[in-house]
């Protein structure tokens, strides 16, 4: 079984919709278990026995939330037990060209200091699904997608 967390920082409830969305995509993936969590609720436990992580902020001066932040520098307590893992980033932000792809640049940094594996997209949302304020069914969608595409490479991962 392979097991997938989505993590995330929400203050409007924007951010939290993008994580629910991408958890329901992983959960379309067969043998793939999904863990939710806010990252108040995310332990170094968490982040060591997932096979993919997936973290999520909205977009504060450009750069990733406190509060995730805060969990990313604890990380530095596991460094190196977090490498080969799948990674993947989200943000929602309070408008077009706020910070958005440098807030998931933020995230998808540490997650290569760490020496994760990061699932990007060929396709739109590049760096990871980013929603200007309320996500809409096609930003929601797209969200599902990242969902599918990290459990699918977990899993791909986990065989070798």
């Amino acid at each position: 079984m392979v097991r997938v967390l989505v993590s995330y920082y929400s203050e409007s409830g924007n951010t939290e919709k993008l994580a629910k969305a991408i958890a329901q995509g992983a959960e379309e993936v067969p043998d793939v278990e999904v863990q939710l969590k806010r990252v108040d609720e995310t332990s170094l436990d968490d982040l060591q026995s997932a096979d993919a992580i997936v973290l999520g902020s909205p977009t504060y001066y450009g750069l990733l939330a406190a509060p995730l932040k805060k969990l990313l520098d604890e990380s530095a307590k596991i460094h190196g037990k977090l490498e080969g893992k799948v990674g993947a980033a989200f943000t929602s932000s309070g408008g077009v060209a706020t910070g958005a792809e440098t807030t998931l640049l933020s995230i998808l940094q540490a997650m290569l200091v760490h020496g994760m594996i990061i699932q990007g997209s060929p396709n739109a949302k590049h760096y990871g699904p980013a929603a200007t304020g309320a996500p809409n069914a096609k930003e929601l969608a797209i969200c599902k997608t990242k969902g599918r595409n990290v459990a699918e490479l977990a899993k791909k991962l986990a065989k070798k």
